[in-house]
């Protein structure tokens, strides 16, 4: 293996190890949190099932985009993604019907997406830090398969 890529995967485990044994904390209590880390990786976890991670340069501001009332469809992705689900709108598509744009013209859909959010706030959150960016994607990567969660997903678009 490359001594470059291997040298980003020492510690990977260490760092899963120390996301899970973070105590979990709810949106709510954010903006109290003072150690909370800048970068790194975060976790929702909804009755002890571990859903989704997720990755960013500024997780208090990430987590605030996914949680908060007022954001949109692209800030709330993962809010997003489940309110597909809620509705029975699985597929993505880039046609007008079925468009992200054309869901989010749709009071029903909104509805449904503003409680998918409401949601996310009541969710477990755990966080690790990690400020390489390399390292960072990994993690991500190496949390999800291992905790099988089943709202991410690497595919292309």
């Amino acid at each position: 293996m490359n001594p470059k890529f291997s040298s980003l995967l020492d510690g990977l485990e260490q760092r899963y190890q120390a996301l899970l044994a973070c105590r979990p904390f709810k949106f709510e209590q954010l903006s109290d949190l003072k150690d909370l880390p800048v970068s790194g990786i975060y976790l929702f976890t909804e009755a002890q099932k571990h859903l989704y991670v997720g990755r960013s340069n500024s997780i208090r501001k990430r987590l605030q985009n996914h949680c908060r009332p007022s954001s949109n469809d692209n800030q709330a992705a993962f809010a997003f993604l489940l309110a597909r689900e809620a509705s029975g709108a699985l597929k993505a598509t880039y046609k007008p019907e079925g468009s992200r744009k054309h869901l989010m013209s749709l009071d029903s859909f909104k509805e449904i997406f503003d409680n998918q959010k409401a949601r996310l706030r009541t969710m477990d959150i755990r966080v690790v830090g990690e400020a390489d960016p390399n390292r960072q994607a990994l993690l991500e990567m190496y949390a999800s398969v291992c905790l099988e969660t089943p709202y991410n997903s690497f595919n292309n678009h």
